[in-house]
């Protein structure tokens, strides 16, 4: 039996796909319009622990692994939902494991112990402040990394803190940020050395304070469920208690977390392609042209099949890889062929499934053209297709 086929993630399954049925999609259409998801969507997710896996229970999760979280990514896509509704919802996958790992614990197939090897006086009550009340439901963060100057350049975020007493004053500005309008608290990735340096630091920052303020929301060709803004900060003091980790460990932080943040990018890649083949595949039956169905033509029996084999061939890859980062293994190349892989399937899939669908499928009403566009984002977020290249290369001594 396959590790990702065991009972309890098949309950797992179901548990997802019915929160899907019955929570999702008589609303999504409606969400997407809206911009972005409501805040009782993360209490109900809560509620039913779906929110917390991936979590430890001591923390206020639900237990699991990488694994596990892979399984509800996979079956939210498969069952009808999309990739932006993962960003929305899940975008505490990349918020709090830097806190649970700081503080000594394990998350998600993270590394724990504490970054540096020296904690922050606040990294315990970091968990009761904003890792249990985000499990709960009643809470919502975000990750600021990307800046306007920046992009895939994390050594070179030039947001500043300088020490001042007890708190840090924080300057600069962040773009792109998934969730940034809905975040009760961002963890901000900011500079505590000349700007460009590459000491970076990671803190905690709550909506709220005094010159930090939230831009406008940005309009972007997919991911229409979730909600992405611009940060400004304008000489925001922010307690030394709210650092993650000992000073100038923020850059291994984020380096530490990719892996898990690049594989649920390359999940939410495959598990559209396979949904894409569903719809397309269905659609083929049903419909008719010249009197005879779709699908009893041979060259579109035949593209489905591909269809079909890269969207296999590309979950089985990413499901070898994410157990043996689960597993502890450092599998930095692989993660990258894993996300490009992944992608690269999705975006051929995604492809064909709408060209197969004809005109409905250019229209808003079907949902093949709502992958379409969500696909699109899947080999730029969590580093690019070419960065993923960059690291393959290196890993291939070149």
């Amino acid at each position: 039996m396959s590790i990702v086929d065991t009972p309890e993630r098949r309950h797992l399954r179901e548990l997802t796909r019915a929160f899907v049925t019955r929570e999702v999609l008589p609303h999504l259409d409606d969400w997407e319009r809206a911009g972005e998801v409501p805040r009782s969507l993360h209490a109900t997710a809560a509620k039913l622990g779906l929110l917390g896996i991936g979590f430890p229970e001591s923390v206020g999760g639900s237990g699991g692994d990488l694994l596990d979280s892979i399984i509800v990514t996979e079956e939210l896509i498969r069952s009808g939902g999309s990739s932006g509704l993962v960003a929305a919802l899940f975008t505490h996958g990349i918020a709090l494991p830097h806190m649970t790992a700081a503080a000594g614990t394990r998350s998600g197939g993270s590394l724990g112990g504490r970054l540096g090897g020296t904690a922050s006086p606040g990294d315990d009550s970091l968990l009761e402040r904003y890792v249990r009340p985000t499990l709960a439901g009643t809470m919502i963060g975000a990750l600021a990394i990307t800046e306007p100057d920046s992009g895939s350049d994390v050594a070179g975020i030039r947001t500043t803190a300088r020490r001042d007493g007890d708190h840090y004053v924080v300057n600069g500005s962040k773009t792109y940020i998934t969730s940034g309008h809905r975040a009760d608290f961002v963890t901000t990735a900011v500079c505590t050395d000349f700007p460009g340096s590459g000491e970076l630091t990671l803190l905690v920052i709550d909506k709220g304070l005094p010159g930090f303020t939230v831009g406008r929301r940005l309009e972007k060709l997919g991911w229409h469920c979730s909600d992405t803004a611009e940060l400004s900060f304008v000489d925001v003091r922010v307690p030394v208690a709210n650092r993650i980790g000992a000073e100038n460990t923020g850059f291994l932080a984020i380096m530490q977390h990719f892996a898990t943040e690049r594989l649920s990018l390359a999940t939410q890649a495959y598990a559209t392609a396979q949904r894409c083949v569903e719809l397309a595949t269905r659609w083929c039956r049903d419909r008719e042209t010249f009197g005879r169905p779709l699908a009893s033509r041979q060259l579109i029996r035949h593209r489905l099949a591909e269809m079909h084999t890269r969207a296999e061939a590309a979950r089985s890859y990413v499901h070898e890889v994410a157990t043996r980062v689960a597993a502890g293994e450092p599998v930095v190349t692989e993660v990258a062929m894993a996300k490009n892989v992944a992608v690269a399937a999705c975006d051929q899939v995604v492809d064909q499934a709408l060209q197969l669908h004809g005109g409905f499928g250019y229209l808003r009403d079907a949902e093949v053209e709502r992958h379409y566009r969500d696909a699109r984002i899947l080999g730029i977020g969590g580093g690019t297709t070419e960065i993923m290249n960059e690291i393959i290369a290196k890993g291939m001594g070149l």
